[in-house]
C-alpha cells in the first residue's frame, strides 16, 4: 500500500492508496509549523491506526509539499513510522506534463499533482480548481500541456481579511449561507464569501473558455469545495481524492 501525503498551507492530507490506485483512506491533519518530527509521527500513526492501517501494510511513500518548514519534520516522521524514505514531488521527477509557464520550477507541487491526475482521468482541455488557503485555477490543454492559471484568496482567507481589517465585522466560521440576501451581518458575510466565490469561479471559467476558444472540463478539489460548488452555475466535477490519485500516478511513473 502506498502512503500518499500532501502538505498544504492549511492541512496535511494523508491517504493510503492500494495497488489499483484506489484511496482506501484519507485523513486531514492541521498544518503546524511548530510540530517536531516526533509529534507529527505520533499524530500520523494515530490517524493510520484509526483507519486500520499499520506500518507493515505500507510498501512505499510519496510526498508533495508547498510548506518547506513542515516538509522536513513530516519526512522524518514517515521514516520513523515506516522505515522508508519518501519520494518527493519536485524538480527532476517525471510527471508527463509539458509545463508551459515562465519558470516551471516555480509551479507548486500540489498544482502539478492535480494536473497529472486530471490529464489521466478526465477529458481535456480542463480547468482544475483547488480550494484551500488560496483558490487556484490551473488550465491544462490537450497533449497534457499545462498552460498556466490563476490564484485568488480562498474563502477562509477572505473571511479572515474581513475580520482583521473591518472593525465591525466579526470572525466567523465558513458555513452554508442561509440566503443570498442576508438580513444580518453574519448572513451577509457568509453569502458574500460563499456565493461571491462561486460567482467568481463561474466568471473565470467563462473567460478561460473565451480565451481558449473552446469548452473545458472543470474539476474541483480541496477542503472547501463542498461548501462553494453548490452555488456555482457551471457544471463542475467534484473529486475530493484528486491529489491522492495524482500522487499515485506520479509514483507509478517514477518507480524502477
Amino acid at each position: 500500500m502506498l502512503l500518499a501525503i500532501d502538505i498544504g498551507n492549511t492541512n496535511v492530507v494523508i491517504g493510503a492508496v492500494n495497488d489499483s490506485g484506489e484511496a482506501v483512506s484519507m485523513s486531514r491533519l492541521r498544518t503546524d509549523h511548530t510540530q517536531t518530527s516526533d509529534e507529527y509521527a505520533i499524530k500520523i500513526k494515530s490517524m493510520l491506526d484509526m483507519k486500520g492501517i499499520h506500518a507493515e501494510d505500507i510498501t512505499d511513500c510519496i510526498i508533495s509539499s508547498v510548506v518547506p518548514p513542515v516538509t522536513g519534520p513530516v519526512k522524518r516522521a514517515i521514516k520513523l513510522i515506516t522505515g522508508k524514505s519518501p519520494m518527493m514531488v519536485g524538480p527532476g521527477i517525471k510527471t508527463g506534463l509539458n509545463i508551459l509557464i515562465d519558470n516551471p520550477a516555480q509551479l507548486g507541487s500540489d498544482l502539478v499533482v492535480d494536473a497529472v491526475a486530471t490529464t489521466e482521468l478526465y477529458s481535456l482541455p480542463a480547468v482544475v480548481i483547488d480550494m484551500g488557503t488560496a483558490t487556484t485555477l490551473s488550465v491544462v490543454d490537450e497533449g497534457a500541456k499545462y498552460l498556466g492559471g490563476m490564484i485568488m484568496p480562498g474563502p477562509r482567507s477572505s473571511l479572515g481579511a474581513l475580520a482583521a481589517n473591518a472593525a465591525q465585522l466579526p470572525s466567523i466560521s465558513i458555513e452554508e449561507p442561509a440566503c443570498l440576501i442576508g438580513k444580518n451581518t453574519v448572513d451577509c458575510m457568509r453569502s458574500g464569501v460563499a456565493i461571491g466565490h462561486a460567482a467568481a469561479i463561474d466568471g473565470m471559467i467563462t473567460r478561460i473558455e473565451k480565451e481558449l476558444g473552446k469548452k473545458v472540463t472543470v474539476v474541483a478539489t480541496g477542503g472547501l469545495s463542498s461548501i462553494i460548488l453548490p452555488y456555482c452555475d457551471r457544471e463542475i466535477i467534484y473529486d475530493d481524492q484528486l491529489l491522492l490519485k495524482g500522487l499515485y500516478l506520479i509514483y507509478r511513473k517514477n518507480i524502477k
